[in-house]
């Protein structure tokens, strides 16, 4: 699919410099643009590229200046990396597949499928389970009974919803997700062995989510699993049962949230962060990378380490760290200076 640089500059209400008429077929990053894709300057520290780039149309940012003479076509918008953003959701949306159920798949006679949804081969679609109009299922996807699926939702190859489970609009969920499996309940006996604890929960996902590959979300032990509007999720992180991640909240790779734990709206959560359980992280906080929370964090706060701590105090901990040789040095010559005779 072929689009010229004035149908790009139309779409993303952009000002053209240079050949309008120039058309692009694919995308490429700046550093390793080709004739005929588009890319983007966003980040000033890859700014030297857009000078030797082969690619035929950039996306800059409308405050850009050039220093030199540039061979492409660029594309002035409010934001270059949004605008990519938009851009690539327009090229998916042409590549998606058409609607129907295949024929290998499977649909209970007493679900309920929307208008122009999308069921592939192999994908299994249970008693009383409801998919909303324009969605796309993936083949090999499970979704077991009674589980409810809002409107323009995706989910992936490979990915699992457990019964009861209910997804709002705009929902989606990238291969292996498991949505809705038992929550880690057991009870320790007298005799070292464990109870299973049933997890007769669910799962509720709202409007506009997204969750990455490989990504876990188990079913509450009682009442629900939320995940509230606008959430992001990356890759391989694992919601514990009866958590709540608030609106419009994202969290990188890799962090594990244990029971119980409230994460408020519109917190940024690192990679490889780890919190423990009955704990409320407050609204806009900021939690770095391979963090341990074991307390609760206040509305705000920027917090980093393991344990976590303040961030400034962060710092000032690692300074103090690095300078632990030279520290080590000064006091072992003090030692040699107290251990010598005093006539000396």
């Amino acid at each position: 699919m072929e689009f010229s640089a004035a149908q790009i500059a139309s779409l993303l209400g952009g000002r053209i410099e240079g050949n309008s008429e120039v058309s692009v077929n694919n995308f490429s990053k700046i550093e390793e643009g080709l004739p005929g894709t588009i890319s983007f300057l966003a980040n000033p520290k890859y700014t030297h590229y857009i000078y030797e780039t082969q690619a035929s149309i950039v996306l800059v940012n409308d405050d850009f200046v050039a220093e030199k003479p540039i061979k492409a076509t660029l594309i002035r918008v409010k934001n270059a990396y949004e605008a990519l953003a938009h851009l690539l959701a327009f090229y998916e949306q042409q590549n998606e597949p058409e609607t129907g159920i295949h024929e290998m798949a499977f649909v209970h006679p007493e679900a309920v499928v929307g208008e122009k949804v999308y069921i592939g081969a192999f994908a299994y679609v249970g008693k009383g389970v409801q998919i909303g109009n324009n969605c796309k299922i993936y083949p090999h996807v499970f979704i077991d009974r009674n589980t409810h699926i809002g409107n323009n939702c995706v989910l992936f190859s490979g990915v699992k919803i457990y019964h009861e489970v209910q997804i709002g609009n705009s929902v989606t969920i990238h291969s292996g997700s498991v949505i809705g499996a038992d929550g880690f309940g057991f009870v320790p006996q007298s005799n070292s062995e464990f109870i299973k604890v049933k997890q007769v929960g669910n799962v509720i996902i709202e409007d506009n989510v997204e969750i990455g590959a490989n990504t876990c979300i188990d079913r509450a032990t009682l009442g629900s699993t939320l995940i509230r509007n606008a959430v992001k999720l990356d890759n391989l992180i694992q919601v514990a049962h009866n958590v709540e991640v608030g609106s419009n909240t994202v969290i990188a790779a890799q962090t594990g949230i244990s029971g119980t734990t409230k994460v408020g709206k519109n917190c940024m959560i690192a990679g490889q962060v780890g919190m423990v359980g009955h704990i409320n992280i407050g609204d806009g906080a900021m939690i770095g990378a391979q963090s341990g929370v074991t307390n609760h964090i206040d509305e705000g706060a920027r917090v980093v380490g393991a344990p976590a701590i303040d961030g400034k105090e962060y710092i000032r901990c690692i300074i103090g760290f690095k300078q632990l040789p030279e520290i080590l040095k000064r006091l072992q010559r003090l030692e040699k200076m107290l251990d010598k005779p005093v006539s000396e």
